[in-house]
């Protein structure tokens, strides 16, 4: 346990989109942000995306994995080492497989390798604590949202939408007092978001992805293929609730007709209209969208999402946070909240039985 009072925690986050490893400061008790600090980027090379891209969808002990997480360490490693006052990190990992009422979840990477070449504790293997208690293990950066909602003195309720390689959002009411008081919270995947078109200009293009929506702007969405797509089971079913990176394996097929411009424009519709049927669920209309992840980044995208949402959407950066950090300072903040053995998640944002505080510890 961590003595009171504030902690310079450093967080990392390697998302689904495979571009990199973010790491970021937070000065928290657990409780409230204080300031943000430092930030660093870190970017994987085409040669080490290629060995993560093999690896997802496969398990411990699989072909490949051990590659993947010997790739995360060393560029977490690497961009760790820039930062010299943290008292402790948290470590995400890299997302690989993710099937919470199945065979679990897998971050690949291991905090302890880290803790021994920084000489920092680590707080590591977030998800596994949820899952074991019958939740989705995701989204966790909804806890942080609270007290993002607190820091920027939202008076009415909020939500939170990242559009990252996975669409979530986070609805918060910030006239609660703590995360896991009911009615605080709400939290779920939405469906996907920029994986399956980052995937479709990897494929087609040579390309990372669509730069600013300029593909897929020259194109026109295919309305037909997004109401299939919204007709499936997971828009059907009631949060909180989680996707996999790779849980939508027939979105190329479903594109592969369209031409490159109007195969872009659909996917890109897709992930934001999949957010427009997600903020159905909302215990009541947010007063605004604030957008984070890479997402916010593409105007076409911003544009759609305030056309098919008719709610007021910014990117984070307009209220003062930071929308390239925000999941890496989450878990400098949860990595805080484990060692004071408070809740990371709770009913209303992974489905958990119980609030519940999950990562494991390794001592430098």
């Amino acid at each position: 346990m961590l003595k009171s009072g504030p902690v310079c925690a450093l967080g990392t986050m390697s998302g689904t989109s495979l571009d990199g490893v973010d790491a970021a400061v937070v000065m928290t008790d657990g409780h409230s942000i204080l300031s943000f600090g430092d930030v660093a980027y870190r970017p994987y090379s085409e040669p080490e995306r290629a060995v993560l891209r093999a690896a997802l969808g496969r398990w411990p002990g699989d072909d490949g994995v051990e590659a993947a997480a010997e790739v995360v360490e060393l560029a977490h490693a690497a961009v760790l080492a820039r930062f010299r006052d943290a008292g402790l990190i948290g470590f995400h990992g890299q997302t690989l497989a993710h099937d919470p009422h199945g065979r679990g979840t897998h971050q690949a990477g291991d905090g302890r390798v880290l803790a021994q070449a920084l000489g920092v504790p680590v707080v590591w293997d977030f998800r596994s604590s949820d899952v074991e208690m019958g939740g989705q293990g995701a989204p966790l950066a909804p806890f942080f949202h609270f007290a993002c909602a607190k820091w920027i003195n939202a008076s009415a309720p909020v939500v939170f939408v990242n559009l990252g390689g996975v669409g979530n959002i986070t609805w918060v009411d910030p006239a609660k007092d703590r995360p896991e008081a009911e009615g605080a919270l709400l939290a779920f995947d939405t469906g996907p978001a920029n994986a399956p078109l980052n995937d479709l200009m990897q494929a087609r293009c040579g390309l990372a992805l669509d730069e600013g929506g300029e593909l897929a702007a020259t194109g026109v969405p295919d309305e037909a293929v997004i109401s299939e797509v919204l007709a499936g089971p997971y828009f059907m079913r009631i949060p909180p609730k989680s996707l996999d990176r790779n849980d939508f394996p027939d979105l190329a097929n479903r594109v592969a007709h369209l031409s490159d411009a109007d195969a872009a424009a659909t996917l890109t519709a897709l992930a934001v209209a999949a957010v427009a049927r997600g903020l159905e669920h909302c215990p009541s209309p947010p007063e605004r969208l604030l957008v984070t992840g890479g997402g916010r980044l593409n105007p076409l995208m911003m544009e759609m999402l305030i056309e098919r949402c008719g709610i007021p959407a910014v990117q984070v950066e307009e209220v003062g946070l930071n929308g390239d950090m925000l999941e890496a300072q989450a878990f400098a903040y949860l990595a805080v909240r484990v060692l004071r053995g408070l809740p990371t998640s709770c009913p209303s944002t992974t489905g958990v039985a119980a609030a519940v505080g999950g990562g494991r510890v390794s001592r430098g």
